[in-house]
């Protein structure tokens, strides 16, 4: 094996390690009162944590009338609760405002995850 192919070898490895090591988490953005994310209370919160798309990107929840937290950067300014964001690395990735139902909230997040190649096999 050349030089050239072991630091390609090693440049891979890293950059994979790298890719895989990113922090990807789900922001609600809900407030008290609101009854849509009370809705997303009661159907989908507990098994949340249980399924795939929840151990890719656990929760992560925020109160709207507080300031963002400092490690998160948003694309624009959170309007609705509840508002469901996909961060990876603090970095908006994409965005789900309002709750649609249990049936459409999974596909809908699935498909954010594909988008953004975040891999919910396990």
């Amino acid at each position: 094996m050349s030089f050239r192919s072991f630091l390609f070898g090693i440049l891979l490895f890293v950059t994979s390690a790298l890719s895989a090591a990113a922090e990807t988490q789900l922001v609600m953005v809900e407030e008290q009162g609101c009854i849509w994310c009370a809705r997303w209370n009661d159907e989908i919160s507990h098994i949340y944590p249980k399924t795939d798309a929840g151990k890719a990107a656990p929760l992560r929840r925020f109160d709207i009338h507080t300031a963002a937290p400092d490690d998160l950067k948003f694309e624009r300014k959170l309007v609705f609760t509840p508002t469901f964001v996909l961060m990876v690395d603090g970095q908006e990735v994409s965005r789900l405002e309002g709750y649609p139902g249990e049936d459409f909230f999974w596909g809908i997040l699935e498909k954010m995850l594909a988008d953004a190649r975040i891999d919910i096999t396990g």
